[in-house]
């Protein structure tokens, strides 16, 4: 199953090349990148699970 999405921040910071992490149930099953349109795809298993994406925010710079 391919799971896509795209990220947009309401601060119109770009989150080119931020790592994520695709978890089911708080697992981590998947890795992405974000591509310079904000987009990043997932290629997993189906199954059961509640699914959620963490973004390692610490890569952008602060204000």
């Amino acid at each position: 199953m391919t799971i896509k999405l795209k990220l947009e921040l309401a601060s119109g910071q770009s989150l080119k090349g931020a790592p994520l992490q695709l978890l089911r149930d708080g697992v981590a099953i998947a890795r992405a990148s974000v591509d310079s349109l904000g987009q990043a795809t997932f290629d997993v298993r189906p199954g059961p699970g509640k699914l959620a994406v963490r973004v390692d925010r610490s890569i952008l710079p602060r204000s």
